[in-house]
């Protein structure tokens, strides 16, 4: 669903330039912060647990898999909502040996349900050498995969070469089931690839890989030449499958890969690469490296979430592959009306996140220019149409930028700014599916549109997505 399906949903099929009147019984309608954001705000959601990957809801239960500091067993929680997996118990489905095979690092399983079937992907080292690290899977039959008794190894995953490889993902698509990996082609001088092949079975190849995606472009290569950490989203007539690249520190970041989804996706032609990064860190808001994510939805069964890891600090010491804070992170992900994916920047800490849009333009957002605040029609900045509602004593909140938190809206000789400094107090007034937001120092007056910039004056109705 792209955003104006989502947007005629959030505003109850008003059409552009209507203004509802207000009743009781619309004002207890109205959508929370909560509700409009759709996604938990807690940051992070599980300490220490990098390359996050969340099920889908199965059978009302989420489940959650990722690497452990220790990089030693394979742990899977499960709760009702994306929220309750912070404090779910931990099972330890599956320990390294102690010698030989697979006794080394053990990195990013994933957790999926193939037909009526629990499998972990995941990639292990041998205690002769951790970083001799391959792919491998294990399945169990019962119905709840945090229960240690049902898995089994099924064994490694073979490729077309015996090398560095990890990072499996697989799904499925017209009728087939495809994997996609991470691997470090012999012929190749780069650290990996992506490369991707259908499947014949859960766990073995049908076809040869195709090498879809190498470490190139400047974003890539920074520390190693990496591609790795695939995840899938089908969506909008479209294949997308992000990618992270380069080193495990500040640098880290997330890339993208697009196919049509008619098209032959074991063809490398099928597959463009986004000239940029989609997903990079953000001092601002004090989140370094971001990276390694996955996908699933929120329980209302329609907003997409974004989940990935990122440290709060920038500094490492030592090897950042052995700084245990990688921490779970989710928000949500937006759609841009042309159906491809808005990813923002890596939120801070805070409540719920809101778009504004003036009722009398329904499809555009608010949006900072600088210190200005100006409307416009959606474009790939996300961030920047992003607020918060924070404070709320006597019903007074201050309206706070999302990309840049120590920043608020204030009034300064009437004018509407985005600044540091004491930001100004709202009230928001409920009117149809919208609200006044007026201030709380001058109840005469509001913020509202004029001709593409944001005023004062009298009361307009502002729509929040």
């Amino acid at each position: 669903m792209n955003d104006i399906s989502r947007r005629t949903l959030l505003l109850g099929g008003v059409g552009a330039g209507v203004v509802l009147a207000a009743s009781p019984a619309q004002a207890r309608k109205a959508r929370t912060d909560a509700q409009i954001y759709g996604v938990t705000t807690r940051n992070p959601l599980i300490e220490q647990r990098a390359d996050p990957f969340i099920t889908p809801r199965h059978r009302g239960r989420y489940y959650f898999t990722g690497s452990v500091p220790e990089y030693d067993r394979i742990v899977v929680r499960g709760a009702t909502t994306i929220d309750g997996l912070a404090t779910a118990a931990e099972s330890v489905v599956w320990r390294r040996p102690a010698t030989g095979k697979m006794g080394g690092h053990i990195w990013a399983p994933e957790l999926h349900r193939i037909d009526g079937k629990w499998y972990i992907y995941f990639a292990a080292g041998d205690s002769d050498d951790v970083f001799r690290i391959r792919m491998y899977v294990l399945e169990s039959a019962a119905a709840d995969p945090t229960d240690p008794a049902g898995w089994t190894l099924k064994g490694q995953i073979a490729t077309e070469w015996e090398s560095f490889s990890l990072d499996a993902t697989t799904f499925a698509h017209r009728g087939r089931r495809y994997l996609v990996w991470a691997q470090s082609e012999p012929e190749i001088a780069v650290n990996t690839s992506l490369y991707i092949a259908e499947m014949s079975s859960p766990w073995a190849l049908k076809s040869k890989p195709t090498r879809i995606a190498t470490p190139t472009k400047s974003w890539e290569i920074q520390g190693f030449k990496v591609n790795e950490g695939p995840a899938v989203l089908i969506r909008n007539g479209r294949v997308f499958l992000t990618f992270s690249a380069s080193a495990t520190d500040a640098r880290y970041c997330m890339g993208l890969l697009t196919a049509d989804a008619r098209a032959d996706l074991l063809a490398n032609s099928s597959w463009t690469k986004s000239p940029d990064p989609v997903f990079v860190t953000r001092p601002e808001t004090d989140r370094y490296g971001p990276g390694h994510n996955s996908f699933t939805v929120a329980e209302d069964g329609v907003t997409d979430v974004l989940v990935y890891h990122a440290r709060d600090y920038r500094d490492i010491t030592g090897d950042p592959l052995y700084d245990p804070n990688r921490h779970t992170r989710v928000q949500r992900l937006y759609w841009h009306p042309d159906g491809t994916p808005l990813f923002g920047v890596p939120v801070g800490a805070g409540g719920p996140i809101v778009r504004l849009s003036p009722a009398d333009t329904p499809r555009q957002f608010i949006t900072h220019d600088g210190t200005a605040l100006v409307v416009r029609p959606p474009d790939h900045a996300l961030a920047t149409t992003q607020f918060r509602f924070v404070g709320g004593a006597g019903g007074v909140e201050h309206l706070q930028s999302v990309d840049f938190p120590d920043r608020h809206v204030r009034i300064v000789d009437g004018v509407v700014l985005l600044e540091a400094g004491t930001p100004t107090g709202f009230r928001r007034v409920p009117r149809g599916r919208g609200v006044h937001l007026q201030l709380a120092e001058d109840p005469t007056r509001y913020l509202r549109h004029r001709n593409g910039v944001v005023v004062t004056g009298a009361a307009s109705v502002f729509l929040l997505s």
